[in-house]
């Protein structure tokens, strides 16, 4: 049961005013109590604490300190020199935070380098559908997690969705590089750069007048919200390669779960709540991220301004229009209403009937001469999203936000 709080206490006697209306704008959800066992994790074992009252207990309260004494803007300056993960951390960082990075900057025990490797092969075969996946289908479906849209639209990183977004995409782009989880690369970086943001925001959001109201919890970010997000991102692009009938040996399979079970890991997730395999994926993400999608106001105006991000390098094939097409193919006429997505009525009949052939041209499961025009626009698309929402053309700075979004 949700822990007494002076919001639920609001809620039960009934909010006035504003509070009000938000509410029927945005009820609040039954909440389901936790049955996913800790023997499915990698770990095999564990409490089996609701994952929703489970933050970060390492990463909290020494983020809430730096933040408090004024250290901050001095620690980021100091980590944009620290982008590799073999790269020692910069000198003059304070103790505790020193101590803190050099620990979670390690990977797990478990951590298995001949999968991380064969998952770079994974990564290389697959490229082009992961730029369009983590995209349109794990991007967009973000703008429906109600708590992942609230925070991300009232956190600093709300007020600048740009670089909020290739922040985000740099974790996508880091974790599927060739050398993602070695010394000259920067996938560790970014994860604990990213645990560091985390705290900082579970610090800072309760503060806001703007997301206090709306918000479901007193605290954001909890292990089950990052856990969310995680199926929203690999299980997601598993189960629609499953759906698009890609053929991909079990080994690769096993390898690309397994990157991203260290990635969950270096998140600070505990590894009593990281699945051991697609199954357990699966059987988690169908208690814990199917169920509570929902739309928010927010998450309207998150996903606005994603299926406008191609609009400065549209080229004639990177649209609003186009993105939009292929947000509802992935995610449904459900969700693509939800985020009032108009229908097109050349693209989404086209993604209908086309896109299983295109898949098997491209899988030489059909011979290429057989492809009509069609293919080679979606060839293009997916190079153009695999542009945007994974490029790393400029420099990303990921760093501990201050203060929350100003309105």
């Amino acid at each position: 049961m949700e822990p007494l709080s002076r919001r639920n206490m609001l809620r039960a006697g009934g909010a006035l005013g504003a509070l009000g209306a938000m509410s029927v704008a945005a009820p609040a959800q039954a909440q389901t109590l936790w049955t996913w066992s800790p023997t499915g994790s990698v770990a095999g074992k564990g409490a089996g604490a609701d994952p929703r009252w489970v933050w970060d207990e390492e990463a909290d309260p020494l983020v809430a300190s730096l933040i408090e004494r004024g250290d901050v803007p001095r620690v980021n300056a100091l980590l944009r020199t620290w982008k590799k993960n073999g790269q020692p951390l910069p000198d003059g960082l304070p103790a505790d935070l020193r101590a803190f990075m050099e620990r979670a900057r390690q990977l797990p025990s478990w951590a298995d380098p001949a999968k991380l490797d064969l998952a770079v092969k994974f990564n290389e075969k697959r490229g082009l559908y992961l730029g369009v996946l983590y995209g349109l289908a794990s991007g967009m479906m973000s703008t429906v997690i109600p708590k992942e849209a609230l925070a991300v639209y009232y956190s600093q990183g709300g007020a600048d969705m740009k670089d909020r977004i290739s922040k985000t995409a740099k974790l996508g782009y880091d974790i599927g590089s060739v050398n993602a989880y070695k010394p000259d690369g920067e996938m560790i970086v970014t994860a604990v750069k990213t645990r560091l943001v985390h705290a900082a925001v579970r610090h800072l959001l309760p503060q806001s007048p703007y997301w206090t109201p709306v918000a479901e919890e007193d605290i954001p970010i909890s292990q089950a919200d990052i856990m969310v997000t995680w199926h929203s991102l690999p299980t997601t692009v598993m189960r629609k390669l499953t759906d698009w009938r890609v053929p991909i040996p079990a080994a690769e399979s096993a390898a690309f779960l397994h990157s991203w079970q260290v990635g969950a890991y270096l998140l600070g997730v505990k590894e009593e709540y990281i699945p051991n395999s697609w199954a357990e994926a699966n059987s988690q993400a169908e208690q814990v991220l199917d169920p509570i999608l929902r739309p928010t106001p927010e998450g309207i105006k998150l996903a606005d301004i994603l299926l406008n991000l191609g609009a400065p390098i549209d080229a004639g094939i990177l649209s609003a229009p186009i993105l939009g097409a292929f947000t509802r193919f992935m995610l449904g006429d459900e969700i693509a209403n939800w985020l009032k997505i108009p229908r097109e009525l050349i693209w989404d009949p086209l993604l209908r009937t086309a896109w299983g052939p295109f898949i098997a041209v491209r899988e030489g499961l059909l011979p290429f001469p057989l492809a009509p025009k069609a293919y080679w626009l979606f060839d293009e698309f997916l190079r153009k999203a695999a542009l945007l929402f994974l490029s790393n053309a400029k420099p990303i700075s990921i760093e501990i936000p201050l203060t929350n979004r100003p309105t």
